[in-house]
Formats: C-alpha cells, sequence, structure tokens
C-alpha cells in the first residue's frame, strides 16, 4: 500500500519515476562522480616530478590516469541525483567498484610508460593501492621517477582509503557519503561528523610524513629517496625506489629509523588526536598499542632466538633482522632485510600469524585488525564469567572501557568474528586455487600459503613466489585476494552478489 501511495505521489508531483535498481544508481553516482574527479586531481601530482626530472617522454602516458578518472567522474557527477537512502549493500558494492577502478585505471601509465601487459599492470596499480607492496616491475631501478612517484602516491593514498581521502578534500559530508566512509572499513569516527574526521586523520597523516622524512634524512640517504621510503612506510605499503628494496642502502642505521615509522602507520590515529588537541598521551592506555607493542617483544624475540639457534646467524644479525621483519609483518608494511624463504619453517609460520593479525583498527595496517582480537579476548573471557555466574545473572561485557548492553555482545563480536573467519577462508580457497591451477617448482604449500597471507594482509613480504613469471591465472588471484582484503571482503562480496542477481 505504501509503495503505491509513493509511486502516485510520484506521478502527481510530475517526477519521473525510476526502477529500483536505477534509482539506488541514482542515489550514489554523483558522490562517486567527485570521488573521482578528486582522484583524478591528485594524480597529476607526478607531473611535477617529471618535469623536474625531465622526464617529458612521459608526461602523456602518466596523463592517462588522470584523464581516466576524471571522464569517469564527470559521466557519474553528471547522473541526476535522486533522493532517498542508498542501501548498505550498494554503499558496500560502490567501494569495492571504487578501489577496481582504481586499480584499472591506475593501470594505465604503467602499460603505456613502460610497456609491460595490463595484467602486470593492473596487478602493480592494486598492489599500490591496498598497501600491498608486491610488484611485477622488471627493474625497479630503471623505471622512470615519474612512474615510481606514481606507486608511491598510490600506496599513499590509498593508506588512510580513498573514500577518506576525498571526502575530506571535497569537505562535504552527508548519509551516503557517511555509508561509503563506513563501507570502505573506517570506523573510527573521534570527530562529530565523518567530514570533520576524515579531516583531521589526513592533517595528522602529512604531520606524521613530514616528520618521518626528516627523521629518515638522519641516515643519509638521498631526499628523493627519504620521501619515496616515507610515504610507503607511513602508509604501511612497502614500495622502494630500488630493486634491492632496503637492503639497497646496505644501512642498518635506515632500517631501526624506519621501524618508528611503520609503527606510527600502525597505531589508532585517535593517540594522535588526543595527544595534538586534548594534550593526552594515551599510548601506553590503549589496548590496541599495548598489545601491538607486546607482539612486537614477542615476535622479535622468537623470530631472533630462532635465526641463532637454527638458522646459526651471528646475534647481532639476528636481532637485526628479527626486530625489522617483525614490525614490517604486523604493521604490514612489507620492507624486508631478509629472505623468509631462508628461514626455518617455525620461523615463518611466526612471521605469517603476526601479518595475519595486522596493526590497529584506524590506522594504515591491513589485516584482522588488533580490536577485533582485543574484542575476541574479552567475548572469551566474558562467555567464561557467564558460566562461573550463571545463565540467569546479567553478566556485562565491555569494551574500550565501556560497557556493551546485554543485548549486544553476541552482535559485536559477530561481526568482527566475521571477518576473521573470511580472512582465513580466503586464505584457504585462494592457496587450494594457487596450488592446483599455477604450481611453481621449488615452492611448497608453506611458502604458498605465507604469500597468500601476505597478500590478504597488505603486507607484501615475499619469498619469491609472487613474481612476473607467474601464470596470468595466479596473478588474477592475487589481485583479487588484495582487493579483497584492503576491503575486509564483505564489500567485495557485495558486489559478486549484486552483480549475480543482475544476470
Amino acid at each position: 500500500m505504501d509503495r503505491r501511495r509513493n509511486r502516485l505521489l510520484q506521478a502527481l508531483s510530475g517526477k519521473k519515476i525510476l526502477p529500483a535498481a536505477n534509482s539506488q544508481f541514482a542515489i550514489i553516482a554523483p558522490d562517486l562522480g567527485l570521488i573521482f574527479l578528486f582522484i583524478a586531481l591528485v594524480s597529476c601530482t607526478p607531473f611535477l616530478v617529471g618535469f623536474w626530472y625531465g622526464e617529458l617522454d612521459l608526461l602523456l602516458p602518466m596523463a592517462s590516469a588522470p584523464a581516466g578518472f576524471g571522464i569517469l567522474g564527470v559521466w557519474l557527477a553528471g547522473v541526476p541525483k535522486a533522493e532517498g537512502e542508498a542501501h548498505l549493500s550498494v554503499a558496500l558494492s560502490a567501494v569495492a567498484l571504487i578501489w577496481l577502478a582504481a586499480a584499472l585505471i591506475g593501470a594505465l601509465p604503467y602499460t603505456l610508460g613502460l610497456g609491460i601487459p595490463y595484467t602486470d599492470s593492473v596487478f602493480e596499480a592494486m598492489s599500490g593501492w591496498t598497501g600491498t607492496g608486491f610488484s611485477l616491475l622488471p627493474s625497479v631501478d630503471d623505471t622512470p621517477r615519474m612512474i615510481l612517484f606514481w606507486r608511491s602516491l598510490t600506496q599513499w593514498m590509498g593508506g588512510l582509503g580513498i573514500v577518506a581521502f576525498t571526502i575530506a578534500l571535497a569537505g562535504r559530508s552527508g548519509l551516503t557519503r557517511f555509508q561509503l566512509y563506513r563501507s570502505e572499513g573506517r570506523s573510527e569516527t573521534f570527530m562529530p561528523g565523518v567530514v570533520a574526521t576524515a579531516g583531521e586523520m589526513w592533517r595528522i597523516y602529512l604531520v606524521l610524513t613530514a616528520l618521518g622524512i626528516g627523521l629518515v634524512l638522519l641516515s643519509g640517504i638521498p631526499l628523493w629517496d627519504a620521501v619515496n621510503i616515507v610515504m610507503t612506510a607511513i602508509s604501511t605499503g612497502g614500495f622502494a625506489v630500488h630493486s634491492a628494496g632496503i637492503l639497497y642502502y646496505e644501512s642498518p642505521l635506515l632500517e631501526m629509523l624506519v621501524v618508528p615509522v611503520m609503527i606510527a602507520g600502525a597505531l589508532p590515529f585517535k593517540l594522535y588526536f588526543l595527544l595534538y588537541y586534548k594534550r593526552t598521551f594515551g599510548l601506553l592506555r590503549d589496548p590496541q598499542a599495548i598489545l601491538l607493542f607486546a607482539l612486537i617483544l614477542a615476535g622479535c624475540t622468537a623470530v631472533t632466538f630462532d635465526l641463532v639457534t637454527i638458522s646459526s646467524l651471528a646475534p647481532v644479525e639476528a636481532l637485526r633482522e628479527g626486530l625489522f621483519m617483525t614490525v614490517s609483518g604486523i604493521t604490514c608494511t612489507g620492507f624486508q632485510n631478509a629472505n623468509p624463504r631462508d628461514w626455518y619453517g617455525a620461523t615463518v609460520m611466526v612471521l605469517t600469524a603476526l601479518m595475519l593479525i595486522g596493526g590497529s583498527a584506524g590506522s594504515t595496517a591491513g589485516g584482522i585488525k588488533l580490536g577485533r582480537i582485543i574484542l575476541g579476548l574479552e567475548m572469551l573471557g566474558w562467555w567464561f564469567r557467564r558460566l562461573h555466574a550463571g545463565w540467569r545473572t546479567i553478566t556485562p561485557l565491555r569494551h574500550e572501557g565501556r560497557p556493551i548492553l546485554e543485548h549486544l555482545p553476541e552482535y559485536e563480536v559477530s561481526k568482527s568474528m566475521l571477518v576473521a573467519v573470511l580472512f582465513t577462508l580466503v586464505v584457504a580457497v585462494a592457496t587450494l586455487l594457487l596450488l592446483h591451477l599455477a604450481p611453481q617448482g621449488g615452492y611448497d604449500s608453506a611458502d604458498v600459503i605465507f604469500e597468500v597471507v601476505s597478500a590478504i594482509s597488505n603486507v607484501g613480504i615475499s619469498t619469491g613466489f609472487v613474481n612476473p613469471g607467474m601464470s596470468t591465472g595466479a596473478k588474477w588471484l592475487f589481485v583479487t585476494v588484495m582487493w579483497a582484503g584492503r576491503l575486509e571482503i564483505v564489500p567485495v562480496i557485495a558486489l559478486v552478489a549484486r552483480a549475480s542477481r543482475r544476470l
């Protein structure tokens, strides 16, 4: 009855009645257009590098990215906006499409500028936007600086999120943009509105990037290298400007200076907000920060011990590798000063577990997130208290210092544990597919599991399994895993489900 009445009112008002699917698209399309237009604007930044270093022959290939984003943005922004509220599934699907389109268009400079296959270019672009750090470039050392900066820029923009970035630039809010923001895997709202929160996060991000550059310059490396390293370290991405990565510099000092930058990117950005605006130092009181440092200490101890006792490394070298690789793994950065394939199997599994857990919620890190691990542990304790207290006794569950109402604990935990289950399921399925469809000589199942965990947690540490010689199917599988992992899987499932219903 209500639907018929609404249709009658729309007819009397002279408004065109759109089908449900089209009306949902019209609700969200203008906001998507704005997002792509702002991406197009920022995508022009590498031109400055091209002019500075005289790489004028790459200006046209590089222009393909802002042109592609701009054309798509203009088309979507031109769709007449419909009134109403977008369904949650539509917002989730839209965010998944934004990230997929970012990779498909962001791949153009690699193909047009370097001449590498489009599949490899999409892999490189998706690895960049998601902050994974896997690379299929034939030689990073021979790659023009404009393209290298484009790689770093995609990781830097993708670190906090494409939607969060553009909302902060646009300076306008609304229900649709709030849904997109939350659908991107963002739950932090330490300011009254989503625009204010996104804006503060990016101000903090800029300050941390500037401080990181100053810190890394103390190692004596050139400014160009320092800027790119910090952009990918604070975004916990891991791209480097040399094929050998951090090892190119042969500098333990540089590695130790990068460690705090990686940790800074994996801490909750709410802590920086409280420190600057509230003058409150909450690092030692935040559960996620405490757990992060505890896992770094435990992981570093275990890895260093194994490297000394099993791999027979000198204690100093073992500590160097253990600390750097542990921090790089749990922060999901992907820098490496060692090859895990040379390690003992148990040592690799420690690093695998750290990568799967990941950094803090409200940071640039990937993985399941420390906040979910803490909630799961709190829920476990809550269940045991209920068992001892009796089912009729009301036992509150406290999370982040606040009690969760009686009817909400199972709901809150189910949402968090769903992501953990989906991560595990994707790792299992992707590993089986790779072992059956894309086997590579010299690599066993443990290597494949390690690479898949590294991809879904957006880490990028590799044993060498990911390389340009992989089959096309394996490359697209890794693209899908990186994409799903960055969005915590649910938006990708929502997109596939909506697409399958339209077929």
